[in-house]
């Protein structure tokens, strides 16, 4: 095939890749991010202490994670047709993608907020704040590079993924070099597709730690203000003795 052939095509499956992707995402933040610290609040010594509950949320999430995606793609045929109409497509491919992702990265967003000092939450508590202050003022601010880079981690699977769903109708790059690159023997497209996956892999990783970078040193400057400000603030003199 000449590069005018190839272009147009790597350039829709560069985009409904990317188009699966980038929504599958968001609702993986949407739906993991809250089952994540849900998971940590319901727990043993956590701020809404509730064993059924997490138990419940907790078997859902091993479940989600415990099953391959293609077979998880097949299991969810008749729910993505009722979803959307459809079983092939990107717009199809979206809905297993979704699924899998959620369960995944709630349980990256429960290794970083336990990892949040206590102690601040303690602090929080008795200044009078309530769970959902504790939630939004300690937990989330203090474990967000942490959250980011599990977010960078979820992109780069649900970007493998997306190449399996390739292999069932999907669209995207794995559908391109399976029916171009493997099925027609185009050995010069499949390498091309692996050079833009792995680029595209790269660039993701590369902007999520920078991300997280930022934010982790934009946290420990903003941590350690108020210290510094209490250093800089002169002792009150004491007050002389009377003497009788």
């Amino acid at each position: 095939m000449t590069w005018s052939e190839i272009q147009p095509l790597l350039s829709q499956a560069c985009w409904d890749t990317l188009y699966m992707v980038g929504w599958s995402a968001l609702i993986a933040i949407l739906g993991g991010l809250p089952l994540g610290v849900l998971l940590v609040l319901t727990d043993r010594g956590g701020l809404l202490q509730n064993a059924a509950v997490n138990k419940v949320v907790g078997v859902i999430v091993n479940i989600g994670r415990s099953l391959p995606f293609i077979i998880l793609m097949v299991a969810l045929i008749p729910f993505t047709r009722s979803i959307v109409g459809t079983t092939i497509g990107p717009e199809a491919a979206i809905v297993p993608l979704a699924v899998g992702a959620i369960p995944f990265y709630a349980r990256l967003v429960e290794t970083s907020v336990r990892e949040v000092d206590h102690g601040l939450v303690e602090a929080v508590q008795a200044m009078g704040g309530s769970t959902w202050t504790v939630v939004r003022k300690a937990l989330l601010p203090e474990a967000l590079p942490s959250v980011v880079s599990g977010l960078t981690t979820t992109v780069i699977a649900l970007i493998g993924y997306s190449a399996m769903a390739g292999a069932v109708g999907a669209g995207g790059l794995g559908d391109l070099a399976i029916r171009y690159g493997y099925q027609r023997f185009e050995t010069d497209l499949m390498l091309i597709t692996v050079g833009v996956l792995t680029v595209l892999v790269t660039a993701v990783q590369l902007i999520g730690d920078l991300t997280a970078r930022g934010l982790s040193k934009r946290g420990r400057s903003s941590s350690s203000a108020p210290r510094l400000r209490l250093l800089r603030t002169p002792a009150p003199a004491a007050e002389p003795t009377k003497v009788s």
